[in-house]
């Protein structure tokens, strides 16, 4: 299924990118911009967050836990307010990641192709990269591939999570390095624990999914109050990490003189 899915992705992608490029070198370079805004998910990722933090604002839990249903894999109909909060800012963490960082690095490192199928290997992952029954033989090829496609960008992801830190650098770095690796998954815990030490609260902890019990390690330190607005600053330093990401990949088009260090559709 893995093999067939992205490399069906990468064909189409391929394919469509030399159909463009036979018919005028214009229509390539739109159907490129356009192939590769479509592995971004930037506005979906706020969108969804502020439904969450709106329904909050208003005392409106029930609502809240719904929107929040949308965007994890976790029960969330008996979580209070606290456990809807730090939820989200952990999908934030995680989403700038998989929804941001790593497609614009897959951009910059092979086109579109390339983002489109790291696209494919992640949504995989969402769908049956599961350690329960139903999953656990079927999707662990497609959970140990997304591992290794998010290695790098996950932590390239930690670092600027770091520098975009509105309560310093330093702590936020340290976190990561401190409780980056307590996550059950080699990636997810780098993004959440540097966000959780940029923010200075504690996520993690038990959670509950399809009625089991799932104990988890808590990451960071509670060192403020965990109240809906750290949802808003949470958004603001994923967009300030995205946007450090777009810079560094602007630095080395600018110093390398093309758009992809390696284009594979060009292959």
């Amino acid at each position: 299924m893995a093999f067939l899915v992205v490399g069906g992705i990468i064909s189409l992608a391929y394919l469509f990118l030399e159909l463009a490029n036979r018919l005028h070198p214009y229509l390539w370079n739109l159907v490129w911009v356009y192939l590769g805004w479509t592995t971004l998910s930037i506005k979906d990722l706020r969108v969804k967050a502020k439904a969450i933090l709106q329904e909050l604002e208003k005392d409106s839990l029930p609502t809240a836990r719904s929107n929040l249903s949308k965007i994890v894999g976790r029960d969330t109909q008996e979580l209070p307010k606290e456990g809807i909060i730090t939820a989200t800012v952990e999908s934030i963490a995680e989403s700038t990641n998989d929804g941001i960082i790593a497609p614009l690095f897959y951009l910059a490192l092979g086109g579109p192709v390339l983002a489109i199928a790291y696209k494919a290997i992640n949504t995989l992952d969402s769908m049956v990269g599961y350690k329960n029954e139903k999953y656990l033989h079927f999707g662990w090829f497609s959970a140990k591939l997304d591992d290794v496609a998010n290695f790098i960008p996950a932590r390239i992801s930690g670092f600027l999570i770091a520098a975009a830190s509105l309560k310093g650098f330093s702590h936020s770095f340290k976190t990561m390095l401190k409780d980056g690796r307590k996550h059950c998954s080699p990636n997810s815990g780098i993004s959440e624990a540097a966000m959780a030490g940029a923010l200075g609260i504690r996520l993690g902890g038990d959670c509950f999914y399809q009625g089991r019990l799932h104990e988890k390690p808590f990451i960071g330190q509670a060192k403020r109050e965990v109240i809906p607005q750290l949802i808003n600053e949470a958004l603001t330093i994923s967009l300030i990490s995205s946007l450090l990401m777009l810079m560094v990949i602007v630095g080395i088009v600018g110093s390398w003189g093309h758009l992809t260090l390696f284009p594979l559709y060009r292959f």
